[in-house]
């Protein structure tokens, strides 16, 4: 599949609502409006294509980005053009997914833990969502340095940048979910840092409560 067949695909399946949508939440690259669940779907018929996804990245159509990291091959993208990515996103939707794809790759910690300390704030907040997937599960983060994290968590997200302190929030809930000991942990943390302030915009968003999120983990696991 050439890179002009998926735009054309993105462009047919776009819609007036989900541009509007993908705006309020901060979007203002050039879009279709293509669903998730149609990326989804494009996505699984693509599977791994590196030359393609950076053919897509380079349109700058979000769309066709947001694909780009669904379809980059995690173990050849490399360092370089994963720091490129990050560094062109300008909303937390395609941060986000710069993390997903970050954290399939095998040098995902290295790359979290140096965005992570970013002064750029979407750059930032793609290295914490990184940590968090890594500290909901797998072997990369130890007991240990998920709660050398909870340190830095508490210490450091009443000033951290606003989509920061969303991506730590959710460092802290999935470390949450690890262990008995880690579970304590993140709940004594989340008591001393209070409530975690967190602008969404012109949409329904609201900041997860840690206590409540770790507390809906558990009853999954016991469920």
């Amino acid at each position: 599949m050439t890179s002009d067949d998926v735009m054309t695909q993105l462009e047919k399946a776009g819609s007036a609502q989900a541009r509007k949508t993908y705006g309020r939440h901060g979007v203002r690259s050039p879009m279709f409006g293509t669903s998730y669940a149609a990326l989804g779907k494009l996505a699984k018929t693509i599977k791994a294509d590196q030359a393609l996804a950076e053919k897509l990245w380079a349109t700058g159509n979000h769309d066709a980005m947001i694909l780009a990291t669904m379809v980059a091959d995690p173990k050849t993208i490399g360092r370089k053009q994963l720091d490129l990515w990050a560094k062109v996103a300008d909303n937390y939707v395609l941060s986000d997914a710069i993390g997903r794809l970050v954290s399939r790759t095998p040098d995902a910690r290295a790359t979290a833990e140096a965005w992570a300390k970013s002064d750029g704030e979407h750059v930032g907040q793609c290295g914490w969502t990184v940590l968090a997937i890594l500290a909901g599960g797998g072997d990369t983060l130890s007991e240990a340095d998920c709660l050398a994290l909870l340190g830095r968590i508490e210490k450091t997200i009443k000033t951290a940048k606003n989509r920061v302190r969303h991506s730590m929030n959710s460092a802290l809930i999935a470390i949450g979910g690890r262990s008995a000991k880690l579970r304590t942990a993140a709940l004594a943390a989340h008591q001393r840092i209070g409530k975690v302030e967190v602008d969404h915009g012109d949409t329904a968003c609201v900041t997860p409560s840690a206590d409540t999120y770790i507390a809906k983990i558990w009853a999954r696991k016991k469920a």
